[in-house]
């Protein structure tokens, strides 16, 4: 399908250079919350690349290969599960986690208790999603060719025409993307939907209607994103404002108040306003670099605190931090974690990568996010948390166990401190939400990115093999 005209020309500006692109390459358990999704029959598993002889941990007596489930017999009451043969972060001796109402418990199982035999899979959290827009997306839809765009204004542009061209519903199609994150592992995101006067608030109706066809297995955060600008496109305050007066939204975004808007404090004062009004939260996508970007980023941090707006406020992507001198990024961590600022990342190249870790030891919660999945922006992008945190490894140029762990917890723990979530550290009293891979061990789990072959949620199987279950 084509957006518009098919002419092949070259962009004076791709998406890559624009925003850094996105570098392509290739015990006991956990859970988020305790509403979730019914188990199915047991399905093959058929991992990816699959070793010619399996470990211990893979052999069985019976159905090799097979992840068997047996029925919950417990009359109703507490709601139970034992996941039998699983190696939390890899472990290398299979236990039995223990889920009851969603949670894992150190106790026995009530009597009756389903049983799923995991053959000796990793069990890890699932991941959380901290910036992505499922509202633009052409994932599954026929093939899109891109016409060449060179600024920001150009490629909204291209957003409105493709927006025209695809026959699918809008939220079918943010309904599809969201599932398919799912089916990859993804727990929660936060979905940002372009509010403008070319869409009304389609996209917000679009993507809340996913929200809740899936409320079974993902939990999802709106910001009404301004991505035409706050200012330079008249209607767009009303619509924002609209969206949070109706409670549609959980969020209020901006973007680049300055190299965009051209309008610093009139963009803030209008998202700071309509998040003040209505209880809602900011996330501000800030592409602006250097000078530019610190000011817009001072800006932000004076209106958080003026507001008392601390631990709400969000500031996407943040090119202008990258590549601070240290004493100078010292101070401004410390200034962030004052206002409860949290940042994202989603990890476009080496030099635009936040330095997560001394954010982080300065208190600054940083997520990790996939930013747009096959738009009018890019053809690339898939929605999977795990290969976006192999991604984050790949760009730190990790090569330490420790550093490609650092990468997941990025794209878990990160992401669920920053939508205010309970980690799902696989410890008693934790939500009872993971995945289930075939692998060695964590770090090389990051590097092969094995198929997803189960997705749990709340004690529940909400996927298998890469598909939703149970629905």
């Amino acid at each position: 399908m084509h957006a518009e005209s098919t002419a092949p020309a070259t962009a004076g500006l791709s998406r890559r250079s624009m925003l850094a692109g996105a570098a392509a390459v290739a015990g006991t358990a956990a859970t988020l919350s305790a509403s979730a999704a019914t188990g199915a029959q047991a399905a093959e598993a058929r991992p990816a690349g699959t070793p010619a002889a399996p470990t211990a941990a893979d052999r069985i007596t019976e159905q090799p290969d097979r992840i068997t489930e047996q029925p919950d017999r417990t009359g109703g009451h507490a709601r139970a599960t034992v996941f039998k043969n699983v190696r939390p972060y890899g472990a290398q001796h299979p236990v039995d986690l223990t889920v009851v109402d969603g949670l894992v418990t150190a106790g026995p199982a009530p009597r009756g208790a389903k049983v799923v035999d995991c053959q000796g899979r990793i069990a890890l959290p699932t991941l959380v999603d901290a910036h992505i827009h499922p509202d633009k997306t052409a994932w599954g839809e026929p093939w899109v060719t891109r016409n060449p765009a060179s600024s920001i204004a150009e490629y909204t542009e291209e957003d409105v025409k493709l927006y025209h061209a695809l026959r699918t519903p809008l939220k079918k199609r943010a309904e599809r993307l969201m599932g398919h994150a799912v089916a990859q592992g993804t727990r929660a995101m936060r979905a940002h939907v372009d509010v403008a006067p070319a869409y009304d608030l389609v996209g917000v109706e679009g993507v809340g209607s996913a929200r809740r066809a899936l409320r079974h297995a993902l939990d999802v955060e709106i910001v009404a994103f301004p991505q035409h600008g706050v200012v330079r496109t008249p209607g767009t305050k009303e619509l924002l404002e609209e969206a949070a007066r109706t409670g549609a939204i959980d969020r209020v975004g901006g973007i680049d108040p300055i190299g965009f808007d051209e309008a610093l404090d009139e963009q803030l004062d209008i998202v700071f306003g309509i998040a003040d009004r209505h209880g809602v939260g900011v996330d501000v996508h800030l592409h602006e670099r250097a000078a530019t970007g610190m000011e817009s980023l001072r800006g932000i941090i004076a209106r958080t605190k003026a507001l008392s707006l601390q631990g709400k406020v969000t500031v996407s992507h943040v090119f202008c931090v990258p590549g601070l001198p240290e004493r100078e990024l010292d101070r401004l961590a410390t200034d962030l974690a004052d206002a409860g600022i949290s940042l994202t990342t989603v990890a476009p190249s080496s030099d635009l990568v936040l330095p997560i870790d001394r954010l982080r030891e300065h208190g600054v919660e940083v997520g990790l996010g996939s930013d747009g999945v096959r738009d009018s922006w890019s053809p690339f992008g898939n929605a999977d948390m795990l290969h976006r945190s192999h991604l984050l490894a790949w760009v730190r140029d990790a090569r330490l166990d420790e550093e490609l762990e650092a990468a997941f917890r990025a794209g878990a723990d990160g992401g669920a401190r920053l939508l205010g979530l309970p980690e799902a550290d696989l410890k008693p009293g934790s939500p009872a939400d993971f995945l289930l891979v075939r692998g060695e061990c964590l770090p090389q789990v990051v590097v092969d990115l094995p198929r997803r072959e189960m997705v749990v949620r709340g004690g529940r199987i909400v996927a298998r093999d890469g598909e939703l279950v149970g629905r």
